[in-house]
């Protein structure tokens, strides 16, 4: 009896002990954050509110994943809410991804556009068997044939790693689609899958530059002897930040990525926001058929529309210069953005949606008679049709 009385005073001993040191602890820690506070300038929340101040950072980075859980409705939440989201968790899972009682969306929103049901829709087994396109066969000595429907837009090597591009060829080829490299140049990783590659070509040439950074036309012929790579895209400019080039961190130069590049191991390395062989129409036509004449293969351009009446000016040029300058194809990128990071103002406001460039531009292009020589491209998200379809 006398032992137990002893160690519960000995533990409520050092029970005391510990609580006056935490307390001591909590008391210090307290006081060193309100000098800290009163004393910093680059808050100004804190040094007029020292301490609790803090607690306003801790709520707004916490109410991200209140209303996501607690507050958000199913269709309330940009750039995909709850319902699309639960409905590609369910379709990769396998599990039935179909509803009863009708849509949460409302289907009453003026100006909103819908499918259309057709009265003869395409049967299941004329589905599995899409029409087969030619790209470039009125000016590439190789031009490309494909059935693919969906295709994979430019994934760099060095923004994504070696699994996650080897992941991506092997999966393109299984699906018999094709893969765009990006503006990173062209990985063995690309290739490790064996489907068809779009090469890319980015403000700074990747992958086809020379020592200054220009275009280099054996490099380009060299890029084209791969039988995977089947056509060459000039990035003009991308969703994700259309009119901004980007920076490469010299730390994320390994050797690996400098010798795919071009470019020097450690170096920082700038891809501008503009092509600075490219300052007009006339100069975007020349580059389409040098790379045309070195490679063979079709070549195209990317962009997010922006005015209408450079396609106008474009057509009217290609008429005057002969079909020999046309591009192949154009891939349309919408303006609402990709997984690439970008400043929220670029994101929200530049550019046209693509909803609303990409009939334009088919219409353009169709009514000066080229839409036999030119495939049009749409590149947006896609996760379920409604917004979200990019083709």
């Amino acid at each position: 009896m006398d032992y137990l009385s002893s160690l519960a005073s000995l533990t409520i001993q050092w029970g005391a002990l510990l609580l006056a040191f935490c307390l001591l602890i909590a008391i210090i820690s307290v006081a060193t954050m309100y000098w800290i506070d009163k004393n910093q300038t680059a808050h100004t929340i804190r040094r007029n509110y020292p301490v609790i101040g803090r607690f306003r950072y801790l709520f707004e980075h916490m109410g991200e994943f209140f209303r996501q859980y607690f507050f958000a409705q199913d269709r309330e939440e940009l750039p995909f809410n709850r319902a699309e989201r639960s409905w590609a968790y369910r379709a990769a899972k396998k599990v039935d991804s179909t509803i009863a009682f009708g849509s949460t969306r409302s289907l009453e929103t003026p100006g909103d556009v819908f499918f259309l049901n057709g009265a003869f829709p395409t049967l299941e087994e004329d589905a599995q068997s899409p029409k087969e396109v030619c790209i470039g066969q009125y000016t590439a000595k190789t031009p490309y044939r494909t059935s693919s429907v969906v295709n994979i837009s430019g994934m760099s090597f060095g923004a994504l790693s070696k699994p996650a591009i080897q992941a991506l060829s092997k999966g393109a080829a299984k699906a018999g689609i094709w893969l765009n490299t990006g503006e990173g140049g062209l990985s063995p990783h690309h290739l490790a899958g064996g489907c068809d590659i779009v090469f890319q070509i980015g403000t700074a040439k990747y992958g086809v530059r020379n020592h200054e950074g220009h275009l280099d036309d054996e490099k380009l012929a060299s890029v084209a002897e791969h039988e995977n790579v089947r056509m060459f895209e000039i990035k003009m400019s991308q969703g994700a930040k259309p009119g901004k080039g980007g920076m490469l961190p010299g730390e994320k130069v390994t050797e690996e990525i400098a010798q795919i590049r071009g470019i020097p191991v450690g170096k920082d390395s700038n891809s501008p926001n503009g092509h600075p062989d490219v300052k007009s129409i006339d100069d975007l036509l020349n580059m389409i058929h040098r790379v045309r004449q070195a490679t063979s293969k079709p070549v195209g351009f990317k962009m997010v529309v922006g005015d209408l009446s450079f396609f106008n000016t474009m057509c009217e040029l290609i008429h005057k210069k002969g079909i020999e300058y046309c591009p192949d194809f154009i891939t349309i990128d919408s303006s609402d953005g990709g997984t690439g990071a970008a400043p929220q103002p670029l994101m929200d406001y530049v550019g046209m949606h693509l909803r609303e460039s990409l009939p334009t531009v088919v219409n353009i292009i169709t009514s000066y008679g080229l839409r036999p020589y030119i495939k049009v491209i749409a590149s947006g998200k896609l996760i379920v049709p409604e917004r979200r379809l990019g083709l």
